[in-house]
């Protein structure tokens, strides 16, 4: 069995939209840890949520991916990230 090596990236991740960040939050942070992901909300309003996001990079696309899907009651329009560093590869 082949062993898939990925490096851990961090990166600020910025969520914007029509964002009701009551409900959104909790998800992203389930969907975070779902994921083996670690993060940290810096700002959560209701047009703009912004966290740091750490992990792999595969697992940071498809947290990406969830967001913009998202829970029913948010409209996600854009998501900007920025990484921070890059962690070994």
């Amino acid at each position: 069995m082949t062993e898939r090596h990925q490096s851990h990236l961090r990166e600020r991740m910025t969520i914007r939209g029509d964002i009701d960040a009551a409900s959104f939050v909790p998800w992203i942070r389930r969907h975070a840890a779902k994921l083996g992901l670690s993060e940290a909300v810096s700002h959560a309003g209701s047009d703009r949520i912004e966290l740091e996001i750490a992990g792999p990079a595969d697992l940071i696309d498809m947290m990406e991916m969830g967001c913009s899907l998202g829970p029913i009651d948010v409209w996600v329009e854009t998501i900007d990230r920025i990484r921070i560093d890059g962690g070994s590869d």
